[in-house]
């Protein structure tokens, strides 16, 4: 029998100007969805500053962008705050004062029983994914995001929303990514908005071991609701809104895309 191929993927329309004159953050940026959101950003008219550890990686990040004059990529490790302290000074050096901040970066380096995670990598994702998000947020809150305006998104996970067996202390962070957005959504409203989203599995090197091999892909595809795993543009599309102006009256959520793995007990995380 001839297998069923997949659905392709689909983006949503860019929205030409959309963010034009904005200055925009996203952390994590070199590839995937990070990669992902910096692109349809720049597409709809930000100024974005891309950060990761690699300069290589951001250098290719880069190229592939393309509007040189409107991409900033600053080196250097997420949960470093000089590093934190100088990308805010040459983006506004560069374009003006962070109106948009996505938290992006993420780690996971360890896999198995919670019970059995060494403390010292369990403090290492603990610093990146959840500390690190807060450490954003506090730095580009105070450079004077409330007199601008403007709004936050952080990248949670659905291994935040329920049991993930295998990489259940990243599922904890994530967790904690969700609980920090409502809190940050009251504090810093109105003027500030907070959201989330929560990706499923999507298809980039951080998750490729969830899906490569054997046909894995077209089995978990197979699970879902939306009949395939996701893309770097399926997340970009709804955080690009949560940043916009449409999404004017949102705060405090986390919108959950994951091709409705979540729903169906797939238990697919991200």
């Amino acid at each position: 029998m001839t297998p069923t191929p997949l659905p392709a993927p689909r983006t949503g329309p860019v929205v030409p100007g959309r963010f034009a004159g904005r200055t925009a953050l996203v952390t994590g940026a070199s590839r995937g969805i990070g990669l992902g959101i910096a692109r349809r950003l720049v597409a709809e008219g930000a100024s974005v500053v891309i950060t990761a550890r690699g300069q290589e990686g951001l250098d290719a990040a880069l190229g592939e962008i393309g509007s040189p004059e409107r991409v900033l990529a600053v080196a250097g490790k997420s949960d470093d705050e000089d590093h934190q302290r100088e990308v805010l000074a040459r983006a506004e050096e560069a374009f003006g004062p962070v109106d948009l901040l996505v938290n992006n970066t993420g780690i996971n380096p360890a896999y198995g029983r919670t019970v059995d995670l060494d403390l010292a990598a369990a403090r290492k994702i603990s610093e990146v994914n959840a500390i690190g998000t807060l450490a954003w947020t506090q730095k580009v809150y105070h450079s004077g995001l409330a007199e601008r305006g403007g709004a936050i998104v952080n990248v949670a996970s659905i291994a935040g929303l329920a049991p993930s067996p295998g990489i259940g202390w990243y599922g904890a962070t994530k967790a904690l990514i969700g609980r920090l957005t409502q809190e940050l959504a009251v504090e810093l409203g109105p003027a500030v908005r907070v959201n989330a989203v929560a990706p499923g599995v999507v298809k980039t090197r951080f998750a490729e071991a969830l899906y490569t091999g054997d046909g894995r892909e077209e089995r978990m595809s197979s699970a879902l609701p939306a009949g395939r795993l996701g893309v770097p543009d399926d997340i970009a599309g709804p955080v690009a809104f949560l940043l916009s102006d449409d999404a004017h009256w949102i705060t405090g959520h986390t919108l959950v895309v994951d091709g409705g793995a979540h729903i169906s007990g797939a238990g697919l995380a991200g």
